[in-house]
């Protein structure tokens, strides 16, 4: 299967009004793609749209609640009746909630659930009923927190581990049924976006996302080149590896550690009278790339190097060489050890 470069392609991008979802629409506009934008905000997506289309970048907008199944289709259907189909579909459009599950309502962690893992299932399966037929490419944003847990986000991490799962049952089987749809899950760190505004609070404090965090570009670059290329998952973001791995290779260390350091990592010194519900229920109508974490990464030094891995490889291959030659070849001086003195051989007295 040859995907399409990216000025070649149209792409369908959900949550596409906020943090990773608005700075790839832009940057994908700067490259030439042609874009199909949902989200809830009727507002935000009309003012996203003009913007592009200034810049010369063909795009539509379709008002879209990703938990509903019939939003996601009449998404894709006035995709194929503006563009004629898609090349790229992107499962971006998520939900936060910061609060112990014990404290967090039910209902809430079920809306959680209707964005973050039913919004993927929809975005999916809509998808690949169009893919089957022509071949492309299907992106579902996940986190690392698919892998590693932590507290105050349980619901959030619960719902990221789904997705990760159906993710690689999907791509499992599209593989076996030979169809033309390649599949990547990214997985971002913590990203410098609106997350923590937008996100439902119930710990009565101000939330925040533990360092290290990276910017919104890193996730963007990840995204494009999932798109041009046939990558399984890309990780985004050298800290969230770390974690994942420690969580891996160490869990009950791992749990200790976070039970105890991810409570006041994720608290800032704000406090609240009140618990939110931010933007879980409601839209907001304002096109807003950060959150204003302060110092923020903005290069991913672990995600480009697994974005090229061949040449990563070859690097690390040729310095290991070079430094073997240089071993081997060099002349090696040789260290002159001074004799032992020679001691008189003693003659027993007679």
């Amino acid at each position: 299967m040859q995907l399409k470069r990216l000025h070649e392609q149209v792409i369908v991008l959900t949550g596409a009004t906020t943090g990773i979802g608005l700075v790839t629409a832009r940057l994908a506009a700067r490259r030439g793609a042609r874009l199909s934008l949902a989200a809830r905000s009727e507002e935000a997506l009309a003012e996203l749209v003009a913007e592009l289309r200034q810049q010369g970048c063909d795009a539509i907008h379709t008002v879209t609640d990703v938990g509903s199944e019939a939003d996601v289709r009449r998404l894709a259907e006035a995709t194929v009746a503006h563009f004629g189909g898609f090349d790229t579909w992107v499962n971006n459009a998520a939900a936060a909630i910061y609060g112990n599950l014990e404290d967090v309502p039910l209902e809430d962690q079920r809306r959680l659930f209707d964005t973050n893992f039913w919004g993927m299932v929809h975005g999916s399966l809509v998808a690949c009923e169009h893919l089957r037929q022509r071949g492309g490419k299907l992106i579902n944003v996940g986190s690392v927190l698919s892998e590693r847990a932590i507290p105050v986000q349980g619901i959030y991490s619960a719902s990221k581990a789904a997705v990760l799962g159906y993710t690689d049952a999907l791509r499992m089987e599209l593989e076996q049924a030979g169809a033309p749809v390649s599949v990547t899950l990214i997985k971002p760190a913590a990203i410098d976006t609106p997350y923590q505004d937008h996100a439902a609070n119930y710990t009565y404090r101000g939330p925040k996302n533990p360092p290290p965090v990276y910017a919104p570009e890193t996730v963007a670059r990840a995204i494009f080149h999932a798109a041009e290329h046939q990558e399984r998952e890309i990780v985004v973001g050298g800290g969230g590896k770390a974690v994942t791995t420690l969580g891996n290779a160490a869990p009950r260390l791992a749990d200790k550690v976070m039970s105890h350091l991810m409570p006041w990592m994720q608290h800032s010194r704000e406090r609240l009278s009140h618990t939110t519900r931010g933007a879980l229920y409601e839209p907001r109508n304002v096109l807003e790339e950060r959150g204003g974490y302060g110092f923020t990464l903005e290069h991913s030094l672990y995600a480009m190097l697994m974005r090229h891995r061949t040449a990563t490889t070859a690097l690390l291959l040729g310095a290991g060489l070079s430094y073997y030659l240089v071993r081997r070849l060099s002349p090696v001086p040789r260290i002159r050890r001074p004799r032992p003195a020679l001691v008189p051989r003693s003659w027993p007295l007679d």
